[in-house]
């Protein structure tokens, strides 16, 4: 028993891209670089929500909600990471760890059931335009943004507690440079069967049917759009919804290569840069996407800095 809860005692030792010293220098610089990014392209999409009476629908609303995410998402491994990359050591607490654990499974568990109900939005606003205020009222729209955000802490409590009750019998190297369940499950000295599945059936629940409901609310969009008449009506149609589309492939697909791949074939170098892609670049893609691809978006970001400039020179 004192061996197997050795390592909640010492931690455990990230071996990251240890492999790979020369490359820590540029990763390292990578990971600032897509965090301090993450942070200012989310605050502002946030900010400019908040300030610009346009963007108070419930479309900005759960926009809002989903850059929170984000930089609450990259936050929890981003500075442990760079700690890692730029220092000798490579160890984490145990505690550490369990935060670290409990927090990015929330947050990841929680972007994937609100990117379904920004679809439902998307799906209400083009193909039940005239009771869009009615149906999409900013009661429902809370209700939505809690149920998205209680459905990831659920996720997290039963998933991350069920793997860490795991013995690891000081097993403490973890070849990962974040803790997340597949690399704790092979640190295991015991059958993890179970835990695989339960593995397997989380990914099904979080990571299979939210997509697919998306995919076929984009197919009820398509069919309303292409029955629009007008060209301009089209364009801002399929402009609102491709920037919402576009960051779902991102998430969904760098998430399903990671968790669904058999745990034989799980290649840690391939995974950990999976990995790396989708915890630091993912978060930061989501500001940038909305704003090139949504005119309102750009119009207020624009509103906001002529403000600031007009302000200054006075």
């Amino acid at each position: 028993m004192e061996k197997a809860n050795e390592s909640s005692l010492i931690g455990f030792v990230l071996l990251g891209f240890s492999d790979h010293p020369r490359l820590e220098a540029v990763l390292f610089v990578f990971v600032l670089l897509f965090y301090l990014l993450t942070l200012v392209g989310n605050i502002t999409i946030i900010i400019i929500s908040y300030l610009d009476p346009r963007l108070h629908t419930p479309m900005y609303f759960f926009l809002g909600n989903l850059s929170f995410l984000d930089i609450c998402f990259t936050t929890s491994l981003a500075p442990q990471t760079l700690v890692n990359l730029r220092g000798p050591e490579k160890t984490i607490a145990y505690g550490g760890c369990v935060v670290q654990l409990y927090i990015s499974l929330a947050l990841g568990s929680t972007e994937c059931i609100l990117l379904v109900v920004m679809a439902l939005d998307r799906y209400v606003a083009v193909c039940k335009p005239l009771h869009y205020v009615v149906i999409m009222n900013p009661r429902l729209c809370q209700q939505l943004a809690f149920i998205s955000w209680l459905s990831g802490l659920a996720n997290s409590l039963i998933h991350a507690t069920f793997t860490l009750q795991l013995p690891f019998c000081g097993n403490h190297r973890l070849d990962h440079f974040i803790c997340e369940v597949p690399a704790l499950l092979k640190l295991a000295c015991v059958d993890t069967t179970i835990n695989e599945l339960v593995l397997f059936v989380v990914s099904i629940l979080f990571l299979l049917i939210p997509p697919a409901l998306i995919l076929i609310s984009y197919g009820f969009i398509t069919q309303a759009v292409l029955r629009l008449k007008s060209v301009e009506a089209r364009r801002k149609a399929f402009s609102t919804c491709s920037s919402h589309f576009t960051v779902v492939i991102i998430f969904y697909g760098t998430i399903i290569y990671m968790y669904l791949q058999p745990s034989n074939s799980y290649a840690q170098d391939q995974g950990k840069f999976i990995s790396l892609f989708y915890t630091m670049v993912t978060p930061t893609l989501n500001p940038i996407i909305y704003t090139l691809r949504n005119k309102d978006v750009k119009d207020a970001l624009k509103k906001l800095l002529t403000g600031k400039l007009c302000f200054l020179q006075t």
